[in-house]
């Protein structure tokens, strides 16, 4: 019998795509990076250091974990995969995620746009006297870390009651190996873009 081989990829910015490399981040119950968020609000909080009176209705959480492997699977080809990001590339994408004015976009489950969810806080760990330790995060140096404002009351009611657990993260990126054998034409990127519009990944 043949043994199945299982890929690694490095997935990296399209530079000539950076627009579209994070284009909202997703509620999710099971998150790809397998990093639950912690939450803040008046009826729970879930961090016995921290004393909250007010409802914050805020989420903190990891958003990409460098060199960590991601398990995917193609459902054209029955085979499975992994892909991770370098350093530099988390940081590119947690930046362009900033410089494209998408901190406003949020998605239910990868399925929907929702309202009501703003990113506040956005930063890189750097070191271990990072904040993200305060809030038992005990992640890599380079991981990207957000804070969420969540307006949205059945969003916050799932993630009080368990059913949302974490984050996930939309854009498009280029498996590094392909990248650095083909040149991309116009077509190529108008046919990517197509595909995330299909998809309801972009408007």
């Amino acid at each position: 019998m043949k043994k199945k081989t299982t890929k690694i990829t490095e997935l990296v910015i399209d530079e000539e795509n950076e627009a579209l490399a994070i284009d909202a981040i997703s509620l999710v119950t099971s998150p790809a990076i397998e990093v639950d968020f912690v939450f803040f609000g008046k009826e729970k909080n879930n961090l016995t250091f921290a004393k909250v009176d007010e409802e914050k209705r805020e989420l903190i959480s990891a958003a990409l974990v460098p060199c960590k492997q991601i398990y995917r699977y193609d459902a054209n080809t029955d085979s499975d995969y992994y892909v991770w990001f370098s350093k530099d590339t988390v940081k590119k994408a947690a930046y362009s995620y900033l410089k494209h004015n998408n901190h406003h976009k949020a998605t239910y489950q990868h399925e929907q746009r929702v309202a009501g969810v703003l990113t506040v806080e956005s930063w890189i760990k750097e070191g271990d006297q990072d904040k993200s330790k305060l809030y038992g995060f005990d992640l890599s140096d380079g991981t990207w870390f957000v804070k969420m404002k969540i307006e949205n009351d059945d969003l916050w009611n799932k993630i009080k009651e368990g059913e949302l657990r974490g984050l996930s993260i939309e854009g498009y990126f280029v498996n590094r190996l392909e990248q650095m054998g083909k040149q991309y034409t116009d077509e190529d990127i108008r046919k990517a873009y197509a595909e995330l519009k299909e998809e309801g990944k972009i408007k």
